[in-house]
């Protein structure tokens, strides 16, 4: 981190000799290799190498943004001239500016996240190999008719934020996937389904042929698929997608929502919003989760907290910015690019588990929709209404009778979210850790 803090300093230094009050600078440097393999052979390598500069300059109550893929000193010193420019005729925003400084995160521990595991970069070779493993494993599932895509990928990225009330602070995080979408069935018959698993250290990335083998069998159980009826049924939420309700819920309470008034949540602070002794807790120090962070996009230090605790929405996402508009305090939520300026954002968020399996709450719904993929997506952020694509397996007298797909499900998020019956088979490893959900009396379009 030492050369990335030491650039970091050559971009400060810039800004103030070019004119600007403060600023903060984001320095990304990273190395990522993708490989896609079809019928065993390479079809597709991508190489990148890179380090990106952003720099955000204030000018009294004016700010700008401006990043550059080049760290000469030259292209530097014109980043910043330009941004400084570009803040003289942005227009005035009270609520902008860098945190004080003894609001700044102070002491922190990168090696306990974990976020890298220390080790050599797998060699493309090696990756290709992954990826070869995983579509073979795929295609020996009887059924799977073709692979459409199999690959494997790893990322390592250091990132380091420094500005000029005194912060400095950098981590270096890594990434090892591997993905399937497998095809069953011919023509008009076909039918697809996938499975992927990414990690910070390769040791916890489970097998290529493991990752085929389900995305091949999961391709299988989708063939012949029909339209369900049309009526108000229970609905369950696979774990694989019962994370987009509480992505839903996540940004409703987004503090850039509730300063606009764009939010169905915006006057349900301190009211229900979740089953009575459901939580929704974000933790960002989980070790090896990839949305942990040592700080935030603006230096503050990062905590536990939570969301909803036993249903009662408990307070709002926030940055700095957002914190002021509303008079409250950030809640250490600061996330930013090198191209823009800091913003709210959920990192790591867990719902209460039930204590019930998925096939107990398939048993329980007796007639209804079990949801495993989801397609395009009409909501109404102002009032939660809420309508998207689905595909999945029917049930009919708590037993599943066959795969469905073309059809659509209905209601509103308000009722929808007071409403969920968790299963307990969330998967630790997510950085959304959300178990199925069942939801009673959603209107579905089918047949």
């Amino acid at each position: 981190m030492t050369q990335l803090a030491d650039l970091a300093q050559r971009v400060l230094d810039a800004a103030n000799a070019a004119g600007a009050d403060a600023a903060d600078t984001l320095i990304a440097k990273g190395t990522s290799v993708s490989i896609e393999v079809r019928e065993g052979a390479l079809e597709h390598a991508e190489r990148s190498e890179g380090i990106d500069l952003g720099l955000r300059v204030l000018m009294g109550a004016r700010q700008a943004c401006v990043s550059i893929s080049d760290d000469s000193a030259t292209s530097i010193a014109m980043m910043a001239e330009r941004a400084v420019a570009m803040a003289k005729e942005a227009p005035e925003d009270p609520t902008c500016g860098l945190a004080e400084p003894d609001q700044l995160a102070q002491n922190w521990d990168v090696d306990a996240l974990e976020l890298f595991d220390g080790g050599e970069a797998p060699k493309a070779e090696e990756l290709q190999q992954m990826a070869i493993e995983a579509e073979a494993a795929a295609l020996a599932v009887d059924g799977v008719s073709k692979v459409q895509a199999s690959g494997s990928g790893f990322s390592d990225t250091s990132l380091f934020l420094a500005a000029t009330n005194g912060f400095q602070g950098g981590y270096r995080r890594g990434s090892y996937s591997t993905s399937c979408v497998a095809i069953s069935g011919e023509g008009l018959t076909m039918e697809r389904d996938y499975h992927g698993e990414a990690r910070s250290h390769l040791t916890d990335l489970p097998s290529a042929t493991e990752i085929g083998r389900l995305a091949g069998e999961r391709a299988v159980e989708r063939a012949g698929a029909t339209r369900p009826p049309t009526g108000a049924y229970p609905v369950l939420f696979d774990e694989r997608i019962a994370a987009s309700l509480v992505g839903h819920l996540a940004g409703a309470v987004n503090g850039s929502a509730i300063v606009r008034g764009a939010s169905y949540l915006k006057d349900s602070l301190g009211e229900q919003v979740l089953p009575k002794g459901m939580s929704l807790i974000e933790n960002p120090s989980r070790p090896r989760v990839a949305g942990s962070r040592p700080f935030d996009g603006e230096g503050l230090p990062v905590a536990e907290r939570a969301i909803v605790k036993d249903g009662i929405l408990q307070g709002w996402t926030l940055d700095l910015a957002t914190a002021r508009k509303l008079g409250m305090e950030s809640t250490g939520n600061a996330s930013r690019g090198v191209s823009s300026p800091p913003s709210p954002s959920t990192g790591n968020l867990t719902l209460t588990q039930g204590d019930q399996s998925r096939e107990d709450l398939i048993a329980m719904m007796g007639t209804g929709l079990v949801i495993t993929s989801m397609i395009g997506s009409t909501i109404n952020p102002n009032t939660g209404d809420y309508s998207r694509g689905a595909a999945g397996f029917w049930v009919e007298n708590g037993e599943v009778i066959g795969p469905v797909n073309e059809c659509t499900v209905a209601g509103n998020l308000l009722d929808i979210l007071k409403n969920i019956t968790p299963a307990n088979d969330a998967r630790q490893h997510l950085s959304r850790v959300v178990p199925s959900l069942l939801v009673e009396g959603l209107t579905i379009a089918g047949a």
